[in-house]
């Protein structure tokens, strides 16, 4: 905003003494999930200088040529990306802003990818233990990135397996507790692995749990004692 009076007076806003460039709003770290119904990613980046600035972009380093592809477009001085691709698109951005005095160059702001993979299909083998021993059913989460949630699930039961005195389901690593083993936990128990960001949710091979009647446990690679 510039007064009139100074207008008046001067002939022009103080705001417009020559000066390099000056960042009012840089951009920030952002993950786009693939499940996304929007399909640009918008990079924030706007200065203030007198002549005006122009604006470029580098994405790891690397200059971005915003007149060669409809992939990219300067909205103001913000990176707009058109249909987000994780191979192509991920990596670090910075915002650079010239005038006749000098160019900046913004904080770095990366750009990843919230997802979910698919879990290994291949057959878990069967976890044996003796009645009244505790026993872990390791979840061994897909590839993913995001902040993922746990739950498991007890012979296609559509009700998850409720935490109690005996049953505990680690939300760092999926894996399920299960103290002093009784024969209604005998069955197949099946780890079903969420990503919030990306609005998936997978499920994994079961597991199947047996009780072993010979006084010994057998273990696999999918539950330890």
């Amino acid at each position: 905003f510039c007064p009139a009076w100074e207008l008046l007076i001067s002939g022009r806003c103080k705001e417009d003494t020559l000066h390099s460039p000056i960042f009012i709003q840089e951009p920030y770290d952002i993950t786009y999930s693939i499940g996304s119904e929007d399909p640009e990613i918008l990079l924030n980046c706007t200065a203030k200088g007198y002549p005006l600035p122009y604006y470029r972009w580098k994405q790891n380093g690397r200059d971005i040529d915003l007149t060669m592809s409809y992939h990219y477009r300067l909205v103001g001085g913000s990176l707009a990306i058109n249909n987000p691709h994780i191979k192509r698109d991920i990596g670090t951005y910075q915002c650079l802003a010239t005038n006749s005095f000098g160019t900046i160059l913004s904080r770095k702001a990366k750009l990843q990818f919230a997802y979910l993979g698919n879990f290994e299909t291949k057959t878990r083998s069967t976890v044996s233990v003796r009645e009244g021993q505790g026993v872990v059913l390791l979840c061994g989460p897909p590839p993913h990135h995001g902040d993922l949630s746990y739950a498991w699930i007890f012979n296609d039961n559509p009700l998850y397996v409720q935490e109690d005195s005996r049953r505990f389901v680690s939300q760092e690593t999926g894996n399920l507790y299960i103290a002093k083993v009784e024969l209604s936990d005998v069955g197949n128990y099946t780890c079903v692995v969420t990503n919030a960001k990306s609005e998936q949710s997978v499920r994994g091979p079961p597991t199947p749990l047996i009780l072993r009647s010979d006084g010994s446990s057998l273990m696999s690679d999918n539950a330890c004692l």
